[in-house]
């Protein structure tokens, strides 16, 4: 999935404000700061803070907060 350049310049973290990096073939995407990932679904962005996941559990492949 590739996500439109113009929707990654107005999103920005639920929780601190902060940037998104797009990760892999855009599954998900980044906080850095808040060390969480707001998965992709049906190439809609899901960025509500309840549906992070932590950078670590994501890496190990736990992709959902239900996992």
């Amino acid at each position: 999935m590739t996500i439109n350049p113009d929707l990654l310049t107005i999103l920005a973290c639920p929780k601190c404000k902060g940037g998104l990096t797009v990760l892999g073939d855009g599954e998900g995407l980044a906080c850095k700061p808040c060390g969480v990932v707001y998965p992709v679904r049906d190439d809609i962005p899901i960025m509500l803070v309840e549906e992070a996941v932590p950078q670590a559990d994501w890496d190990a492949g736990k992709r959902s907060v239900k996992d």
